[in-house]
Formats: structure tokens, C-alpha cells, sequence
């Protein structure tokens, strides 16, 4: 290994800490305080995301609308939900990640009411929908 990739940092052992989530804390904090390690790793899209994310925090805290960060920034309501999530909440999650904790579960009712509501045939769901079979399919 060279010079310059030592004077970079390096980043702990996870054996050294009881939990990853521990050992990962220190990683962040070395990554935050190593300029060049952070400018090395960072893509200049993740980069410019986090411009925006921070540019969108400064407007949100001016009391500046959503209408008028999205038009500024070029940023979807979904994203500044999330800043302004994360003001209350202390930490950032995406749109998609949000979507996946709060997703409600679909209801498709009980077999019971199904079959109460049986006039003609059954009603079954397809990927095209829900479609109704005949009863004289049914044998």
C-alpha cells in the first residue's frame, strides 16, 4: 500500500465493536472527517443529490413552499416530504423506502362475503383483473 492511500484512513475491524451498527457509526464518523476519502468514494451523482437534499433543507427552513422547491430545484413533493421527514425525525429515507414501511396491506374481504355476492359464476383475480367464470365452467 502507498503513502497516499494511508493518508487516507482506514477503517476499523468489525471484530473491535459489539454490534455493526456500532462499528458502523465510527466508520461514518472517519468518512465525515476524511475530505479526501469522502470526495474519493462519493459519486458526483450521490454528490449532487445531496446538494439538492441540502439546498431543498435550507429552503424548507426559510418557510419556502413545496411548489416553489420543486420549481427552483427541480425536486418531486415526495422528496421534500422526506427533508422535512427527516427534520422531525432525525435521519433522511427515500421515497422507496418510506413506501416499503407504510405500505398498507390490501384487503381482498372474506371468502364468506364472496360467495354471498355469488348472482352468476364466481369471480376470480387474474393478472388482468378480477374476471367472473360462469358457473358452468365450473365443473
Amino acid at each position: 500500500m502507498n503513502k497516499e492511500a494511508r493518508k487516507l484512513g482506514t477503517m476499523p475491524p468489525v471484530g473491535n465493536y459489539s454490534s455493526r451498527a456500532e462499528w458502523e457509526a465510527v466508520c461514518w464518523r472517519n468518512l465525515r472527517e476524511s475530505k479526501e476519502l469522502l470526495e474519493i468514494l462519493v459519486t458526483a451523482h450521490e454528490r449532487r443529490n445531496l446538494v439538492l437534499r441540502a439546498a431543498a433543507l435550507d429552503r424548507l427552513i426559510s418557510g419556502a413552499s413545496y411548489r416553489q422547491i420543486g420549481k427552483e430545484l427541480w425536486l418531486s413533493p415526495q422528496t421534500i416530504s422526506g427533508i422535512k421527514r427527516a427534520i422531525r425525525e432525525n435521519g433522511y429515507q427515500s421515497y422507496l423506502e418510506r413506501s416499503k414501511k407504510e405500505r398498507k396491506k390490501k384487503s381482498y374481504g372474506s371468502v364468506q362475503k364472496s360467495l354471498r355476492t355469488r348472482s352468476r359464476g364466481r369471480t376470480i383475480r387474474t393478472k388482468y383483473g378480477t374476471m367472473r367464470v360462469p358457473d358452468f365452467l365450473n365443473t
